[in-house]
């Protein structure tokens, strides 16, 4: 392929920065970020149908803790705070029962208004006001989420029966108490109260000190609409990500799922969470593509709130989801787009070095037995992890992972190396490319895909497979439901890797959680 000089300077430059784009190195600015995980007070009766001032007063107790938390972030330094869905009025509504709850919000941004100077603009606006003023009192970027209505006529084609719609909104106010975005949910998670938009919101917001941000919600992490597309059509580095996650493991608890998204597209993620242990809602935390400042707590009750400086991750940092040989140009010519998420480092491998898989299919003279077990609702098919070391295989439809695996020390744990490719149909609809590296529930096959949160066993390990598709997500969860990251991860013929020399405490979950959207 010819370039034209101004061309090849570029991708000489591309490549000249390449372990610090590949690192997401960033030291010229920095933030302070917080997100709050909040015990919201419910309403004893989500399906009663109360007056205005009844849903005020509820949602006036939850307000009340989100300003006490606006101000100690404040005083912290914080220069944005993000709150989680569903924290100021609840959730199990009906869509007749929560109508009290919802405010007006104008979603055009043609309206420049600051609810909390402006009280008497519109009408039904009280929560918009309390926040605004948190936001200006505080002199705070704040993002929150709650339900909104717009009324609608009969000639739209999407008006519901009742001539309004109800939506599920994330509201961002500047340090001035300006509403300068809002975004309503798209991917509904059965949430009978509200309804979808007509079309996706793209929603960007801008700030002094980090520049813009994208903003979505809690289930739509999981779709190309409106999520990737937002991210990559906008060249969006920074998310606001207001949720109300229902923890499921092995392979999508809250921390372990927004960890490994932030590492996929190379930005930064302020993730909020609901905080209902006996509902399985916790995880909340700031992520840059390296390192994360979390919190998962099932034990105990009460809110918490994370502060934390993070870099600003910049336009000009590619992602490893755009250095692959498949899918899109290689930008890293030098680097054979073999990419490291160390700080230092970076990996390259010799042009004449055999693929993992061919390495691999030399020495398989003897197969442990294949078995299936349900995992994540899905029928995976496993191969169990047994010995110090070994290097195992394990195909479903188009799909091989493979294993490479070292312990020093025995443990009395059974692992399994999983893999699926297929359609998931529980909980929503969605195709999945997983290879999946599991400490199992107990002893027997069929424990393999349990929940299980503390492991022992430290392991080295390389994971790699043929995934079909680019978007590819790196999980490594360790005992208690911390994270690890991966020491280096990317695309090399055709497949994407996932290395790891002793995780810091026993392993839980290593896997490669694979969205192909297109097959949705």
């Amino acid at each position: 392929m010819a370039y034209d000089m101004a061309d090849l300077c570029w991708k000489l430059s591309v490549c000249f920065f390449c372990s610090q784009v590949v690192s997401g190195r960033v030291e010229e600015a920095r933030y302070i970020a917080a997100v709050y995980e909040h015990e919201s007070i419910l309403s004893p009766d989500p399906t009663a149908l109360v007056d205005r001032r009844s849903a005020l007063q509820l949602m006036g107790r939850n307000l009340d803790i989100y300003e006490q938390q606006v101000v100690a972030a404040a005083r912290q330094g914080a220069q944005i705070i993000v709150f989680p869905e569903d924290g100021i009025h609840g959730f199990n509504f009906t869509r007749r029962s929560i109508y009290p709850y919802l405010d007006f919000v104008p979603h055009s941004r043609a309206v420049k208004w600051n609810p909390c100077r402006e009280m008497y603009l519109f009408n039904d606006t009280e929560v918009l006001q309390r926040l605004s003023c948190m936001a200006l009192n505080n002199k705070i970027f704040l993002v929150a989420n709650l339900g909104t209505k717009q009324p609608c006529a009969h000639t739209d084609p999407h008006c519901p029966p009742d001539g309004r719609y109800q939506f599920n909104t994330n509201v961002a106010f500047d340090d001035a108490g300006m509403l300068v975005a809002t975004y309503r949910k798209h991917n509904l998670y059965f949430e009978y109260a509200f309804d979808a938009p007509p079309e996706p919101d793209y929603t960007l917001f801008e700030t002094p000190f980090a520049g813009k941000f994208g903003m979505f919600t809690c289930f739509d992490i999981l779709f190309f609409e409106p999520a990737v597309k937002l991210i990559r059509q906008y060249n969006v580095k920074q998310v606001v990500y207001p949720t109300a996650w229902m923890n499921q493991l092995p392979l999508l608890s809250a921390v372990e799922f927004q960890q490994a998204f932030a590492t996929a597209f190379n930005i930064n993620i302020l993730a909020a969470n609901i905080h209902h242990p006996t509902l399985g809602m916790t995880g909340s935390g700031i992520y840059t593509p390296v390192k994360s400042f979390i919190y998962h707590n099932m034990e105990s009750y009460g809110g918490k709130l994370i502060v934390a400086e993070i870099p600003v991750i910049t336009a000009d940092y590619k992602t490893s989801l755009e250095s692959n040989e498949r899918f899109g140009e290689n930008l890293y010519q030098s680097c054979k787009t073999f990419t490291s998420t160390s700080m230092d480092d970076q990996v390259c491998f010799n042009e004449g070095q055999e693929t993992p898989a061919r390495v691999l299919e030399k020495g398989m003279e003897q197969l442990p037995p294949q078995f299936y077990a349900e995992m994540m609702y899905d029928n995976f098919t496993f191969v169990p992890v047994w010995g110090e070391k070994g290097e195992l295989q394990v195909c479903s439809n188009t799909l091989c992972c493979y294993l490479n695996y070292k312990r020093a020390v025995l443990t009395d744990e059974l692992y399994a190396l999983g893999v699926f490719d297929g359609l998931h149909t529980v909980h929503g609809t969605y195709y999945v490319q997983a290879c999946a590296l599991v400490k199992c529930g107990g002893l027997s096959f069929s424990t393999c895909g349990q929940e299980v949160t503390d492991a022992s066993a430290l392991i080295d390990f390389q994971l790699w497979g043929n995934m079909s598709t680019p978007y590819i997500f790196p999980l490594l969860l360790t005992s208690g439901i911390t994270l690890d990251f991966a020491d280096h991860m990317g695309w090399k013929n055709h497949h994407y890797f996932m290395s790891k020399n002793r995780t810091s405490s026993g392993l839980l979950t290593a896997a490669l959680y694979g969205r192909w959207y297109e097959k949705d």
